[in-house]
């Protein structure tokens, strides 16, 4: 067993994003959320999902440290394990982590140029070859942002990438929208992504909206999902 049960303590399958789809199936996802919410913990579950499906997912943590990351994957993989302990848990999640890069810039030195020369090299040395992308930091605020994200479609596209995945910072003081409810700063980026996830708090919970998703996903769109605030993983019900 053991990798079988990491996967199926996953609680992220709510979503049924195992299936890749959006353009000529691949998926460009976007997990929005007011500062200090829980962006990256969504993320690294995305990218964890990913992993235990035997995919080389590449980490991209802008504005922030190898160790940092690397701590996120650590403690979501602990909690994971806590409902049903994983046989030889560490030498599962060494496995899986083979599949795993992580690779930090500063905030004024990414630029998908970089990245794509970056991912290059790696490859082409035989050291990493990445199915999916996760980049955490994005700066959907700058005048570049639309460009920047094109470059980064055309780069998924070239590569056969199967996904990327962003995060990005929403604020309670700007109510901009699109017509599905995506948030500023991305509310006129609305179609560049198959896969919209908005972390809220309501009340006495935090909840994770699906605000666009297509036809793959298990979770209508306009539909949520309870987090735990204390581990941010998806509740089981």
């Amino acid at each position: 067993m053991g990798k079988e049960d990491l996967v199926a303590n996953n609680p992220l399958q709510a979503l049924g994003l195992e299936k890749e789809d959006g353009n000529n199936g691949r998926r460009v996802g976007l997990v929005m959320a007011r500062a200090g919410l829980g962006k990256t913990a969504i993320l690294v579950q995305i990218a964890m999902d990913s992993l235990l499906r035997d995919n080389n997912v590449l980490h991209v943590a802008i504005g922030e440290g190898v160790d940092k990351t690397r701590t996120w994957y650590d403690d979501i993989l602990t909690l994971m394990n806590e409902e049903r302990k994983v046989d030889n848990f560490r030498q599962v999640v060494d496995e899986v982590m083979k599949k795993r890069m992580i690779m930090t810039f500063k905030e004024n030195s990414f630029s998908p140029a970089t990245l794509e020369e970056r991912m290059e090299d790696l490859s082409q040395q035989g050291i990493f070859k990445a199915d999916c992308l996760v980049i955490d930091g994005f700066d959907f605020t700058g005048a570049d942002s639309a460009s920047a994200l094109g470059e980064l479609k055309a780069f998924m596209e070239k590569n056969d990438l199967k996904m990327i995945w962003f995060s990005a910072v929403s604020h309670r003081d700007d109510d901009r929208v699109s017509a599905n409810g995506v948030p500023a700063p991305c509310h006129e980026l609305d179609e560049v992504f198959d896969t919209v996830l908005l972390i809220s708090p309501e009340e006495n919970d935090l909840r994770l909206k699906t605000l666009k998703c297509t036809e793959a996903c298990s979770v209508d769109a306009g539909k949520s999902l309870v987090l735990d605030p204390a581990t941010m993983l998806i509740k089981k019900v």
